[in-house]
């Protein structure tokens, strides 16, 4: 693994996305827009212009239902068979299942290294953006995130794009006979998470998939994906979330996430309460792990915003003399460039930088690898006039590093949210954040059974931020219709908004209803 010349292994081809008109109109919109910026800006913009054209637009790779009428029902008949076991939210604290499943399968995800992530917020982003780099630097990768935007398949990735539906199918079928000789023994069925994640594992080992990244549904110790001996364990920022579940504090959090730090294994921490920090580094101490904290081992040197993302310096494990400089992300937000360093010191870590040597990775290389990375649902415009922006947050951590970014990179004179949560978060936490943000706020439901009643969550938005400020929608067309109604209010040049956000399953339904997928 260390073998690889990081220096030495830039990848020629260019596998930036075609077909996407919408995206270069988009960029075009971008530019138009930021012609009134301060003109000091001006080298970023250039840069950042430069770099997209070099990479080519990322695409927010979310995949429409097959258009093979058979296929399309083979996979719904997956979907129906998985719906029909235990949710992922319903969880027991044991990975014997799951083991006695990997036993008879023949231990695949023994077959390759992995990185594993958790955390609280961010996990799914730097996820993507550790797929790049590896990537980039032509390593055949496989992706395990959830939960997923629009189809199941997004959760299963291989060579940075979701599985194939055919090939999800048949990934089902392959495990099927073994799923169900691990039923026939136990008094309850393997899960949803826990078949989904057994499907993953061996559809990498099949590919095969020379390193797999791993993000944890929830938690780390009896998470099912914590069959793996990660050689480089992520956990990005942790805060309260799952509190039911998990503990409530960061410390009692952090302690359950511990569980993906493997003996001799590498540890990229992003920056973490102090209690949760304490726990992990005393796991790290118990396994004997090297540890690299955001901050001190690695970190954001600096970021500017640019048009459409932001233009970084990021400093890696090398020392402070390996530094990346120009690197554009096309993502915004200060959260989003402090999982790019996270992402980078993972992907030094695993390529042996800072440990067998100092050598930075190739910087042109790292370059194309951020300026091709997309993130659906993540500040994701999805429509102009009004300009209609969606994004995943759904605990309070992830609302108020929402609320900054849009402060930070639109300039809405006029903010509508749309909000719909689920029933098991903690929503209250949520509209607080978003409230200086947004001048009124629509609450409505999702179609999953775990969503809030939109009732309900009126009488909360009610008392944070007045009657007069909250209109109520049940149904989630017609939210969006009133509020992009309430934006236009503003006129034609005016500068009216709408944030979709509150949950996965919110904004996936959004994405579908404005005919993104």
């Amino acid at each position: 693994m260390s073998d690889l010349p990081p220096n030495d292994s830039p990848r020629d081809d260019d596998r930036g996305p075609a077909g996407a008109s919408d995206e270069f109109d988009e960029f075009d919109e971008l530019v138009a827009a930021e012609t009134d910026r301060d003109p000091d800006l001006a080298v970023i913009e250039a840069g950042s212009r430069t770099l997209r054209t070099q990479a080519g637009p990322p695409e927010a790779d979310v995949p429409a239902r097959p258009a093979d009428p058979e296929v399309d029902k083979a996979l719904r008949q997956v979907e129906a068979e998985l719906a029909d076991r235990w949710g992922e939210t319903r969880l027991e604290p044991s990975l014997r299942r799951i083991a006695a499943l990997m036993d008879v399968l023949g231990e695949p995800q023994r077959a390759y290294p992995s990185i594993h992530i958790t955390g609280t917020n961010g996990k799914t982003s730097t996820a993507r953006m550790v797929e790049a780099l590896l990537g980039a630097f032509e390593l055949r990768t496989g992706r395990y995130t959830s939960p997923h935007v629009q189809s199941i398949t997004e959760r299963i990735s291989l060579d940075g794009a979701p599985m194939a539906p055919e090939r999800f199918v048949e990934a089902y079928e392959d495990i099927k006979p073994y799923v169900e000789m691990i039923d026939a023994k136990d008094d309850v069925r393997l899960s949803f998470f826990e078949v989904l994640t057994g499907m993953a594992y061996a559809a990498f080992a099949d590919a095969p998939v020379d390193v797999a990244v791993v993000e944890v549904g929830m938690g780390g110790t009896w998470d099912a994906t914590n069959v793996i001996d990660g050689s480089v364990a992520v956990v990005t920022p942790i805060d309260l979330d799952h509190t039911d579940r998990l503990g409530n504090t960061a410390a009692e959090i952090a302690a359950e996430k511990s569980g993906v730090i493997k003996q001799d294994a590498t540890v990229i921490l992003a920056q973490q309460p102090v209690d949760a920090a304490q726990v992990l580094l005393k796991k790290a101490v118990e396994v004997d792990a090297t540890v690299a904290r955001e901050g001190l081992e690695f970190g954001v040197t600096s970021r500017q915003v640019a048009v459409g993302g932001q233009l970084l310096t990021l400093r890696g494990l090398g020392g402070a003399a390996n530094e990346y400089t120009e690197v554009f992300l096309p993502l915004h937000g200060e959260h989003q460039a402090h999982n790019a360093a996270v992402a980078l010191a993972a992907v030094e870590a695993f390529f042996g930088v800072g440990a067998q040597h100092a050598r930075p990775l190739d910087i042109d290389t790292v370059r194309k690898a951020f300026a091709s990375v997309a993130s659906p649902g993540r500040l994701e415009v999805v429509r102009r006039s009004p300009t209609v922006v969606l994004d995943a947050a759904h605990n309070p951590a992830g609302a108020r590093a929402a609320a900054a970014a849009i402060g930070e990179v639109f300039d809405f004179s006029r903010l509508i949210g749309v909000v719909g949560v689920s029933d098991d978060k903690n929503a209250r936490g949520m509209l607080e954040a978003f409230e200086p943000i947004f001048a009124e706020v629509v609450v409505t439901q999702n179609s999953s059974h775990r969503a809030q009643d939109a009732d309900v969550l009126a009488a909360l938005a009610v008392e944070v931020f007045g009657e007069d400020r909250v209109q109520v929608e049940p149904r989630l067309d017609d939210a969006l219709e009133a509020a992009i109604t309430l934006a236009e209010e503003e006129g034609e040049f005016a500068g009216g908004g709408v944030l979709v956000t509150g949950s996965v399953m919110t904004v996936g339904e959004a994405r579908l209803l404005l005919g993104r997928g």
